[in-house]
């Protein structure tokens, strides 16, 4: 099992989905040999829930995980929380994560202390220290649990990642051992690094080399697969943690390493990363499994990281905690072409607020269009219209009271608060 989690990688950035100038011949070929989806969503449009929802298979407002963290904060995911890495680990899984955590920096939430047997990587994003972020705690590259670099060469990250994946790969196969790898790498997040021999490659600019270098990365593993003689025995999915960083704010140009333009695209959806328009949430997504998931299919319809605890620990033997059942759903047949999706609606939660919810076709978001103006229910069908252009919400008001009302029992289930609740 591999899951390759992107950071900040945006709907429109891979040749796949229609970026004109960056090259990604790896995710390209991976898409035309197995399974694109367009119509996937990342659990939050920031980091650290994002995370928690892909390894914990639940909204992250149940796992307690509502925005980025930072350094000081001691929060992370809950001891209770039941982890992907811990239900591979119980079936006899060999786990590892490398690359950037982001789920708590402090003793007792550690990603060994979270089911993987390994860890190499930052514990949060690469932008948390000064002039960026205000805190005294270095960036630290850690193995295990135990800091090993400081400062840390960002420019050699991807690289190393991918190395260390590699080995973990060729050790896990040399020892018989069937094995996770969760690689979420630091970048595209700003600021950008990427090592010498990416510089100036892309045509992309210095985004576009680091995009460049991450594809690199995505074709290092498969052929580490290929090499092994597991490819056909191993499910890999690419997906990204949200949308792109597109509005930054002032503080990160303060020094002018970054720029404005050191960021991804939504490529036709609207918004971008911290919003719940379509740009923050949807990703690109790229499910591989030579001779299972058939080549060359592309779906539309609905799917969410949450869905990859299910979906793996379907195919491990194992089951969700008792008492905790899965927001995601299983898609393992919906991969294969032999049904449709299961999923039936997604809720856009940001930070702890339920701000919208889309079944197949419909999405409603419920705003404030002003800081000082009138909350409005407005209503998008993502079919005609994914761009969110057009609100039809006063030629359609059953559909928005049945959503509304759906937006009302979720909030109930979960505990977020609902948009006519928040201070914002």
């Amino acid at each position: 099992m591999v899951i390759i989690f992107l950071d900040d990688v945006g709907y429109g950035d891979l040749g796949t989905y229609g970026h004109p100038t960056i090259r990604t011949p790896h995710m390209d070929r991976m898409a035309a040999e197995g399974v694109k989806l367009t119509g996937f969503y990342a659990a939050s449009p920031s980091c650290s829930p994002s995370r928690a929802g892909l390894l914990t298979g639940r909204y992250p407002v149940r796992v307690g995980i509502f925005w980025a963290l930072g350094p000081e904060e001691e929060n992370g995911i809950p001891a209770e929380e039941w982890t992907l890495a811990e239900a591979l680990q119980e079936r006899g899984y060999r786990t590892a994560a490398i690359g950037k955590w982001h789920l708590g920096s402090w003793p007792g939430l550690l990603p060994t202390e979270h089911g993987f047997d390994s860890f190499y990587g930052l514990l949060y994003s690469n932008d948390m220290i000064r002039p960026w972020v205000n805190t005294d705690r270095p960036l630290e590259l850690y193995r295990d649990t135990e800091p090993i670099e400081h400062p840390v060469d960002q420019a050699t990250l991807t690289r190393r990642y991918t190395e260390e994946s590699v080995r973990f790969i060729e050790s896990s196969v040399a020892g018989d051992e069937p094995f996770f790898l969760y690689l979420a790498h630091s970048m595209a997040h700003v600021p950008l690094y990427r090592s010498p021999e990416f510089e100036g490659r892309s045509a992309g600019g210095k985004y576009g080399d680091v995009i460049e270098e991450l594809d690199w990365s995505v074709g290092q593993v498969r052929q580490a697969l290929e090499a092994a003689g597991v490819a056909e025995n191993t499910f890999v999915f690419v997906t990204s943690d949200n949308g792109p960083w597109a509005e930054m704010p002032d503080r990160m140009f303060s020094e002018g390493h970054i720029q404005p333009w050191d960021a991804g695209t939504s490529g036709p959806l609207r918004g971008s990363k911290a919003s719940t328009w379509e740009g923050g949430l949807r990703v690109p997504a790229i499910a591989w499994w030579p001779g299972r998931l058939p080549a060359g299919r592309s779906s539309p319809e609905l799917g969410t990281v949450m869905d990859l605890f299910p979906t793996i620990a379907g195919l491990a033997g194992s089951v969700a905690a008792p008492d905790r059942p899965f927001d995601g759903r299983d898609i393992m047949a919906w991969l294969e072409g032999a049904e449709a999706s299961p999923n039936e609606r997604y809720f856009y939660v940001y930070p702890d607020v339920v701000r919208g919810v889309r079944d197949r076709r419909w999405k409603l978001l419920v705003r404030r269009p002003a800081p000082e103006g009138e909350l409005r229910a407005e209503l998008y069908d993502l079919e005609s219209d994914p761009y969110e252009r057009f609100d039809v919400a006063d030629a359609h008001p059953d559909i928005v009271k049945r959503l509304r009302a759906e937006m009302t029992r979720f909030a109930e289930d979960s505990g977020a608060r609902l948009e006519s609740d928040a201070d914002d």
